[in-house]
């Protein structure tokens, strides 16, 4: 399992470098750009090189991998992306990751990481202090922006990750689907 997840991470870091490149000075995100020297930059990284360069989504890319997802991630977009760090899927029930990443279960895992996903870029300030029903790739959940921002039972713990493909919100807990 930890060569598994070494060898998706370590892939993942060796594309980095060929991706990089300026893309252009048109403002495409409403002017929330960011600037180097006065000049507009787009971020270059998609989202599955973002949360490969932060070090704390090991075992959600890893189960993107194992789940044939990784190339939708790494697709035009815009989405948005929920994204459980390794202590949010450390905290589901002892063995859980280890069975849902067994080729026989790809289907299963495939349905709870795209109840991670929006099609579109949702940032958190479209979300602050608000109730809704979001639709993900995989059904609705709720988003409760009020006090922090919430997604079911998850907490968004850093929001608004800008990347060249979409936007990553960092959540401390796996959603699942409704029993």
């Amino acid at each position: 399992m930890k060569l598994l997840i070494s060898a998706a991470a370590a892939a993942l870091l060796i594309a980095l470098p060929a991706t990089a490149g300026h893309h252009g000075d048109k403002h495409k995100d409403g002017g929330k750009a960011e600037y180097a020297k006065g000049e507009y930059v787009k971020p270059t990284s998609d989202i599955v090189e973002t949360a490969a360069a932060a070090g704390s989504f090991t075992t959600l890319l890893a189960a993107a991998e194992a789940a044939g997802l990784v190339d939708a991630l790494k697709g035009e977009g815009p989405l948005t992306v929920f994204a459980p760090t390794d202590e949010a899927f450390a905290k589901l029930p002892a063995g859980t990751v280890e069975s849902l990443l067994l080729p026989e279960n790809k289907d299963a895992l495939a349905g709870i990481l795209k109840l991670h996903v929006i099609a579109g870029k949702v940032k958190s300030k479209d979300l602050a202090g608000k109730t809704l029903e979001a639709e993900t790739l995989n059904g609705a959940v709720s988003i409760d922006g009020t006090d922090g921002v919430r997604v079911n039972d998850a907490t968004v713990i850093q929001a608004d990750i800008k990347t060249s493909n979409g936007i990553i919100h960092v959540i401390d807990t796996v959603l699942l689907p409704a029993s």
